[in-house]
């Protein structure tokens, strides 16, 4: 999908900043330094649309971005980095579960992962909070440009396992560099988010 516009509606802390739209939202989840933001800036076609920093874990909002006043991508703040208070961590909790309780615009679950690693244990818990709540889910595993060609199945077998996937779901090797992955990405996206484009 060609991006022509896309912006940021709102940075909020809770549900009463939550815009009100009626565009279907996919919520993008990863753990801190796992490239979500350089994937995001990757699929729109943007350097900057997505703050990308040296300090991971510094989302600690729900960024809510409207592309082509017709979807939104909603931004979730990166899990499982270690110098987080226990307090941040329920306020994260709380954020999270309102969200996937009460939000009706949400369609599908993108979770990002690296490719070169074996997932957390908090993609899991990510990924069975999704599950519960019957959220489709694609996983992007990124960072797929530095994987050895011969290491590539044995790495995304690994990734299928720990995360048990299902045939329902969608697990895409990808990479914000070399921009591998992303029309697969924008087909599923845009299947989930009932979009003709």
């Amino acid at each position: 999908m060609q991006i022509q516009e896309a912006e940021l509606l709102i940075s909020a802390p809770g549900k009463e900043q939550w815009p009100d739209t009626p565009y279907p939202e996919i919520v993008l989840a990863g753990r801190s330094n796992v490239g979500k933001s350089s994937l995001i800036n990757a699929l729109c076609g943007r350097k900057k649309l997505a703050y990308v920093g040296n300090t991971p874990g510094k989302t600690r909002l729900l960024n809510f971005f409207l592309l082509n006043r017709k979807l939104v991508f909603v931004d979730v703040p990166g899990y499982g980095y270690a110098n987080i208070s226990k307090q941040q961590l329920l306020r994260f909790g709380e954020m999270m579960e309102d969200y996937f309780h009460e939000r009706k615009q949400k369609k599908a679950l993108l979770l990002i992962v690296d490719g070169r690693h074996k997932p957390t244990d908090d993609d899991v818990t990510m990924l069975e909070f999704a599950r519960y709540f019957e959220l489709p889910i694609i996983i992007a595993a990124t960072k797929m440009d530095k994987v050895k060609a011969s290491q590539r199945q044995k790495q995304l077998k690994l990734i299928s396992e720990t995360l048990a996937l299902s045939e329902e779901d969608h697990l895409i090797p990808c990479s914000s560099a070399n921009k591998e992955g992303m029309d697969r990405l924008w087909e599923v996206i845009l299947h989930y988010a009932q979009i003709e484009v």
